[in-house]
């Protein structure tokens, strides 16, 4: 992952103006935010609300507790440029948009334009998913996307050699599963029968 610098009092990965959060640690502090805000936010005494909103302060001061170099700018600049935007700060509140183990309302736009979205698998899992379709295992959707280069390196987190799956979104509504836009590319659906899958690539 890239540096982050301050440029003319904005966020920054272009190299120049000064550095502010180099690579290493943004990684870290990046999975850190992740696994709270997503998965365990009662181990760190956090109790997030029905759409998962947890008060910023009170989060900084729990990345503290692992990395006390941490600041709320820290935090500020890892949502402002996460490439995925899988983090959201409102009114002084913050949360993962998407991933959540636990049950929490995500109240995300509906997509109605989308017609084809992908997800990348390893190819071990392929017959199992076009003969029981795609579902969202431990997390509370099934996650797919827009554009095919995110979903295959998605896959390559979970074994070398991937497929990518083309979903027909049309078919998704008209089963009844709405889409819902959850990060920059990134769409949450409950569930993908295997007849919307159409292609393997």
């Amino acid at each position: 992952m890239r540096d982050i610098y301050i440029h003319n009092g904005k966020f920054t990965e272009e190299h120049k103006g000064k550095l502010f959060l180099d690579g290493r640690r943004r990684v870290k502090l990046s999975k850190l935010m992740t696994y709270i805000l997503r998965h365990s936010p009662w181990e760190f005494n956090l109790d997030p609300d029905d759409f998962g909103f947890i008060e910023l302060d009170e989060f900084v001061k729990a990345l503290k507790s692992v990395y006390p170099w941490v600041e709320e700018e820290h935090v500020r600049a890892i949502v402002e440029l996460d490439p995925k935007g899988r983090f959201e700060i409102r009114d002084g509140k913050i949360r993962a948009r998407y991933g959540h183990s636990y049950d929490v309302f995500l109240d995300h736009e509906e997509d109605k334009e989308s017609r084809i979205l992908y997800h990348g698998t390893p190819r071990k899992n392929l017959n199992k998913i076009l003969g029981e379709g795609l579902k969202p295992m431990k997390r509370r959707f099934v996650h797919l996307t827009t554009d095919k280069t995110e979903a295959y390196y998605t896959g390559l987190r979970h074994g070398r050699d991937v497929v990518i799956l083309v979903v027909d979104a049309e078919c998704l509504r008209r089963k009844g599963y709405k889409i819902y836009k959850a990060g920059k590319n990134v769409r949450i659906v409950k569930y993908v029968p295997p007849e919307c899958i159409i292609l393997e690539v």
